[in-house]
């Protein structure tokens, strides 16, 4: 596990970027395919511009959110808050950020923001997945110790290997992943081709990543709290370690708001009902076409 995968002098190619590259060139294609299939009034190009708004506007989200919750260093040190390469994302704020920059988009071009949505999803959650493979090279996003036959070992240099120096740690990473996969195969395989009304397939990413994120959110050492934060000293697998703890992990109070919120959304609004416009719906009932 080595976050390098290229250097040619000064110049490093990291997989860490290489997976974003991949994150997003696939996730493209998934999308323009289903927002076709969806028969929304926007071109290859028109989608194209809508990645310029939300990948700038989720990078900036994504570093707010990990920062307000890190003011008590940045507050000394703003200077660092620009200093991305240093790490210090958070998903929960770029999903957000970039949530609200499809909002405006969709109101410019006056397009369904929910239909939208429901195209975007599936690959932003594929997007997610492929993302934590440069999280398992990089050694961030890692686990606490664990005596587990499936524990990994990561680099001294790695912010994994200085939390905890020659110790195995949970493959948080690896975990999300897999959820992220397996919340990919459901909404793409199923979800999106049942003719549901707008907005459901979005609420229920936003649920099942919820409970996913929640549940790994046990095994990860670096989370972000909300209350008073102190030092503890815990014993786990024969290990003694210090480590910051909090009142409640920040991850767990906006899942369990995404999952109230969102599945009131779907209840409230019936978005379990079938859609008659849905483009899955005009494919049953389309006459054949005018063979001249």
């Amino acid at each position: 596990m080595h976050p390098v995968l290229v250097k040619i002098g000064p110049v490093v190619i990291r997989y860490y970027g290489l997976m974003y590259v991949l994150a997003i060139s696939l996730g493209f294609v998934l999308f323009a395919r289903e927002a076709r299939r969806k028969e929304l009034p926007l071109s290859t190009e028109a989608l194209f511009d809508l990645l310029l708004w939300i990948i700038p506007s989720a990078l900036v989200g994504a570093r707010l959110y990990y920062v307000a919750f890190q003011w008590d260093y940045y507050g000394q040190h703003l200077v660092d808050i620009v200093k991305l390469w240093q790490g210090g994302l958070a998903i929960h704020g770029g999903v957000i950020a970039g949530l609200l920059a499809v909002f405006l988009y969709a109101r410019v071009k006056r397009v369904r923001f929910w239909a939208l949505t429901d195209a975007l999803t599936p690959s932003l959650i594929l997007g997610q997945a492929i993302g934590r493979i440069g999280n398992l090279t990089n050694g961030d996003a890692f686990g606490l110790p664990t005596t587990l036959p499936w524990g990994l070992r990561f680099p001294l240099s790695s912010p994994a290997g200085q939390a905890f120096p020659g110790q195995a740690t949970h493959p948080s990473m690896l975990y999300e992943m897999i959820l992220n996969l397996m919340i990919f195969a459901l909404l793409w395989v199923w979800a999106r081709k049942r003719g549901f009304r707008d907005g459901f397939v979005t609420a229920l990413y936003f649920i099942l990543y919820a409970v996913a994120r929640s549940i790994v959110s046990f095994t990860r050492a670096d989370s972000l709290w909300l209350g008073e934060l102190r030092t503890i000293e815990v014993t786990v697998g024969g290990y003694q370690y210090e480590t910051v703890v909090g009142s409640f992990r920040a991850a767990h109070a906006i899942s369990i708001a995404f999952v109230i919120g969102f599945g009131l959304f779907i209840l409230l609004a019936r978005l379990y009902r079938r859609d008659p416009r849905g483009s899955d719906a005009r494919d049953r009932t389309a006459a054949p076409a005018d063979p001249r």
